[in-house]
């Protein structure tokens, strides 16, 4: 599977930003895909998920109000969107497209939100906001 992320950029606060993620290969293999976020000196966070099969999300408290996960999904190719409304200077990072497989909670198989849980990364787009 190959992701690449595009539709970063710089935005004054209070701007949108739609990222776009596309991915490529054998997508079918993946049926979770979401986008992380990494700033300077910080850890890797989750930023928004989705599960393909039943269409669940799952945001982070940060963003939750303010950005939409979607996509488009066919045989051939898969689509990741997240649209960013109300963009924070601490919205600024690098946004990471990534896909994986749902993972087992002990009692239930769920959306994973965590990086290790992913398997395919792209190379990040950089939302910068001032």
């Amino acid at each position: 599977v190959q992701l690449v992320e595009s539709g970063g950029g710089s935005v004054r606060a209070g701007g949108s930003l739609r990222l776009s993620c596309g991915a490529s290969g054998h997508t079918y293999s993946s049926n979770c895909m979401g986008w992380f976020r990494q700033a300077p000196g910080k850890e890797r966070e989750g930023v928004a998920f989705v599960y393909f099969g039943g269409g669940s999300t799952y945001y982070a408290d940060s963003v939750k109000g303010r950005f939409m996960i979607s996509q488009d999904r066919d045989d051939r190719k898969t689509t990741l969107y997240l649209q960013m409304h109300d963009l924070k200077p601490e919205d600024t990072a690098m946004y990471y497209c990534a896909a994986a497989n749902e993972v087992w909670y002990g009692d239930h198989w769920g959306l994973p939100n965590r990086p290790q849980d992913y398997t395919y990364w792209g190379q990040g787009t950089q939302v910068t906001v001032s």
